[in-house]
């Protein structure tokens, strides 16, 4: 008999699986043209998404995030079927009517705590998370999830630090004033992160990019500056690596997936002050399924991918299906991206797993 949370189909020799339709519990996909060029990739993959609110303006509003929904829904091809799961972005103002309006609305299913300056867009971002405290009660009393970029910013902390200075400084005082709040820990970096999450009482999850599972920050500086893979939080040491495929192949249901797959043109990225982020909308599962059977943990990753976010975030596990075969395929060396290209996270390279 299948185990409930095993693949639904995964033959002896490791040739194909069959996976419940897994979703991404984070993901950008910007706005306009760039948006509609790249919102296929991920609706071919995935069924529903947690759309992250960074634009410029940010979507601070229930009604800016009806807005964004609409203009989400609009760019999807006519002959796929996907749910933009939209989120507002917190700021020190954000009063606690708006949370209210946002859970009234159905279609707001988190906040985002952006520390100001922590990365893209974020300059609107928290400044002072004690100035938030209206906001985070409502979102406590009412069950609406706080995502959050575990990063502070301080100037004098170093870069590899952050994550871990940010849960001391930040996330441990705020959990132990409001227990009942959920948290997602997003884009979890460090071994510090993984066991903060594995261990916390409460409401408290993870998500994982698969670029975080394949690879340590010695990619970002192989054979020279390697800008594609440079992102924020920042790739860390091997041992942080370990740490979070230890996390995302334990079963724990705390762990789920979340590409934080960031578009932006080449020549941003190959910039004198390169942007941050790994674009792995394209080939998503296809890198998950990499890291899984590195380790081992093909049977696991069903669980991860499909099951552990709708659970946490009280929504419906999807009823439909993908499937995935072990054959060799080339990663495109870039795509097309309203008037420009964007360059896929492996450009060029051989991957083991294709969806299809």
């Amino acid at each position: 008999m299948t185990k409930p949370d095993a693949p639904t189909m995964h033959n002896a020799a490791a040739d194909f699986l069959t996976l419940t339709r897994p979703d991404d519990w984070h993901l950008h996909l910007r706005d306009g043209a760039m948006m509609a060029d790249v919102l296929p990739h991920t609706a071919r993959q995935f069924a529903r998404a947690i759309v992250m609110p960074n634009l410029k303006p940010p979507v601070t509003t229930t009604a800016m995030a009806a807005a964004y929904r609409d203009r989400i829904l609009a760019a999807l091809p006519a002959d796929m079927r996907f749910t933009p799961l939209m989120v507002l972005y917190l700021t020190d103002n954000t009063p606690a009517e708006e949370i209210r309006r946002a859970v009234e609305s159905g279609f707001v299913h988190g906040v985002k705590l952006y520390p100001a300056g922590a990365t893209t867009n974020s300059d609107a971002g928290v400044t002072d998370i004690n100035r938030c405290m209206p906001a985070l009660e409502a979102m406590q009393e009412l069950g609406l999830p706080l995502l959050v970029h575990g990063e502070v910013t301080d100037a004098d902390i170093d870069v590899f630090d952050r994550e871990a200075v940010f849960i001391d400084r930040v996330l441990q005082p705020l959990r132990r004033s409001m227990p009942a709040l959920k948290i997602v820990f997003e884009h979890i970096t460090t071994r510090d992160a993984a066991h903060y999450v594995r261990d916390a009482e409460g409401p408290v999850a993870a998500t994982i990019t698969a670029h975080h599972l394949l690879y340590n920050r010695n990619a970002i500086f192989k054979g020279g500056i390697r800008p594609h893979y440079y992102c924020l939080p920042i790739l860390k040491r091997e041992e942080h690596r370990l740490a979070l495929i230890d996390a995302a192949t334990s079963g724990s249901p705390r762990f789920f997936l979340g590409t934080d797959s960031a578009p932006h043109p080449t020549g941003l990225k190959e910039h004198a002050c390169g942007c941050a982020g790994c674009y792995t909308a394209l080939h998503a599962m296809e890198l998950y399924a990499q890291a899984f059977d590195e380790a081992g943990a093909l049977d696991r990753l069903e669980a991860f991918a499909s099951f552990h976010g709708p659970d946490f975030y009280g929504l419906p596990r999807n009823t439909d299906q993908v499937r995935l075969e072990r054959t060799p395929w080339t990663v495109p060396q870039e795509l097309t991206m309203a008037d420009t290209t964007l360059t896929p996270l492996d450009a060029g390279s051989t991957l083991q797993w294709k969806l299809r």
